[in-house]
């Protein structure tokens, strides 16, 4: 009997890892999500994490040197890039103090996202 309750624990535990790697799997592939190691920073400040999905780690950095151009040309280190980037719509939520903002942009443009964080020293 003992063995036999030892068996069916070993199955049931069994089941319960590939249950949960498989829901693991599917939830990384649906979002399909990926860190990509951010760009040097043009200004005084830097970026700190760069994820895309649906595009390529070269087009998320480009996109993201493009919309720190976009934004400076706006209106300087404190400026916000309200045009379209490279064929994406960008937002962007900011928290700012007297020494630094610190932002996390999201783009999306058809089934592709690139979402970048930096701190921009003022």
């Amino acid at each position: 009997m003992w063995a036999a309750s030892r068996t069916v624990l070993c199955v049931l535990a069994l089941s319960v890892t590939v249950t949960a790697v498989s829901v693991a799997d599917a939830s990384a592939s649906a979002v399909g999500a990926r860190r990509c190691s951010v760009p040097k920073y043009p200004g005084s400040g830097y970026f700190i994490s760069l994820t895309v999905s649906g595009t390529s780690c070269a087009a998320g950095k480009q996109l993201t040197i493009a919309y720190y151009r976009c934004r400076v040309r706006a209106g300087g280190i404190k400026g916000r890039c309200r045009a379209r980037v490279r064929g994406f719509g960008c937002r962007e939520q900011r928290t700012q103090i007297p020494t630094e903002i610190d932002a996390r942009v999201t783009c999306r443009k058809r089934g592709q996202t690139v979402v970048h964080v930096y701190q921009q020293d003022t």
